[in-house]
């Protein structure tokens, strides 16, 4: 049983709240990348494109199977928000591989994500963080 909190329990109706579930036998992204030492440019643009569409968090990608062509699949949006033009952040999280400085300094915004969507690019062309 899923208990939820009573905001989420009204926004659900005050009813059931099923979670639709997939079984991704491929791995997460980053052990995918440890394994292999690195990807070639034409497999990282591919992951590269799927990240650019969703977002940089790369805990947050799996494999569906451990075929080659794989496709990569996002889950968990635990730190996904909405946000407006202008509105800057406080709160530190993430990762601390892909953290961009900003997020130390409590004052961020969206860009912040092109950092960590550049440290991930790295890893993958070169099989080791950056730092």
């Amino acid at each position: 049983m899923v208990r939820l909190c009573e905001a989420c329990y009204e926004y659900a109706g005050g009813g059931a709240v099923h979670l639709a579930m997939e079984l991704y036998e491929g791995g997460e992204l980053f052990d995918h990348i440890v394994a292999r030492g690195h990807c070639s440019e034409r497999t990282a643009a591919g992951v590269f494109g799927t990240i650019v569409d969703v977002g940089p968090q790369v805990e947050n990608f799996l494999f569906a199977n451990k075929s080659e062509d794989s496709p990569l699949k996002v889950i968990d949006f635990v730190l996904s928000v909405f946000f407006s033009p202008g509105d800057r952040f406080t709160e530190v999280v993430g990762s601390a591989y892909y953290m961009a400085p900003e997020v130390l300094k409590r004052n961020y915004g969206p860009v912040v994500d092109i950092w960590s969507i550049g440290v991930i690019l790295y890893i993958l062309l070169c099989g080791i963080p950056p730092f």
